[in-house]
């Protein structure tokens, strides 16, 4: 199901990354990717195991080092990523992440289990692409349906009736996203991938779900092997980004952000800036979505992993 490079015999060997997350043939407009692994420089797995203590604490600064020179081993990606997002403290010891492990994903079971009771395509390993709901609470018949969305009975609540109308826009922009991956030629992995927002969407009734989360999710679905283990590794990237989804009539999430980007660069290349308020650029409004989602849609797969690996590093110590 992962994308795993078990299969070499070394786990130490620097591995070409687009055989551990390989494009479809028939996507020919896909990014390149630019970030090639280095000798001596990436985090490999025996390095990884020497950061660690005898109590298992976390040596941050040599982690932080090893990242910033050459990114992480595909093998470990998953393991790094739940330091540099913040879901264990470094300086817990692996009993207490243990511990820590078992207790959120427990939760998260709980969490689908209350989902799938609200929807039985939870869990399921299907996605839905239809409207469920109409916006007073009245279901929708899928001639597809099985006649088991529902399973409590009685009038909906106001936040029930919300969540089921957000099922449909999360299916259609999971089977957009990342299409140009062979990973997700799967149902299953589509499959998962919609469940671990949909429980987010339950979760988050401020933000629910948006357009352009499926793109921040899709990494960290594919690196991790667990389910719950993914949907909390994304909690944790939310919390760092969810502003950006938050948005009114009169204000955009983003706007702080692209300020500041205005900002640096007035300082850093003030004719480039000056050209782009000429061409009624100035707001930089065209950077929108290259912020909001962190420039998925701009570099390939793998060197967004890279570019993330990086940026996650303020969080790291």
């Amino acid at each position: 199901m992962m994308f795993l490079a078990c299969c070499y015999n070394d786990p130490d060997m620097l591995i070409d990354p687009e055989t551990i997350y390989p494009t479809r043939a028939d996507c020919t407009d896909a990014p390149k990717s630019r970030f090639k692994p280095m000798p001596r420089r990436t985090l490999s797995p025996r390095r990884w195991k020497l950061l660690f203590n005898e109590e298992g604490c976390l040596d941050a600064a040599g982690m932080i080092m090893r990242v910033q020179r050459g990114g992480v081993h595909p093998n470990i990606k998953g393991e790094v990523w739940e330091y540099l997002l913040g879901c264990y403290d470094p300086k817990s010891t692996t009993e207490q992440r243990n511990q820590l492990r078992q207790q959120r994903r427990l939760e998260y079971e709980k969490l689908k289990t209350k989902c799938r009771e609200m929807d039985t395509t939870v869990g399921s390993g299907r996605v839905i692409t239809m409207p469920v709901i109409t916006e007073d609470g009245q279901p929708i018949e899928d001639p597809n349906s099985t006649g088991e969305q529902q399973t409590n009975n009685g009038p909906l609540t106001k936040e029930v009736i919300q969540w089921k109308l957000l099922l449909h826009q999360i299916g259609l922009d999971v089977n957009r996203t990342d299409r140009t991956l062979v990973y997700y030629e799967s149902q299953e992995n589509l499959a998962r991938l919609w469940d671990i927002l949909t429980v987010y969407a339950w979760v988050d009734t401020d933000i629910g779900y948006c357009q352009g989360m499926s793109d921040l999710c899709s990494p960290i679905s594919i690196i991790l092997e667990h389910e719950a283990d993914a949907f909390w590794c994304f909690e944790r990237l939310m919390r760092r980004v969810r502003e950006n989804f938050k948005s009114t009539s009169t204000t955009i999430g983003v706007r702080s952000q692209l300020t500041t980007l205005s900002t640096i660069m007035k300082t850093v290349d003030p004719k480039l800036h000056e050209h782009l308020e000429n061409l009624d650029g100035g707001e930089y409004l065209f950077a929108f979505r290259m912020l909001m989602v962190i420039f998925r849609r701009e570099f390939s797969f793998i060197d967004t992993m890279y570019l993330w690996e990086v940026r996650f590093l303020d969080n790291a110590n």
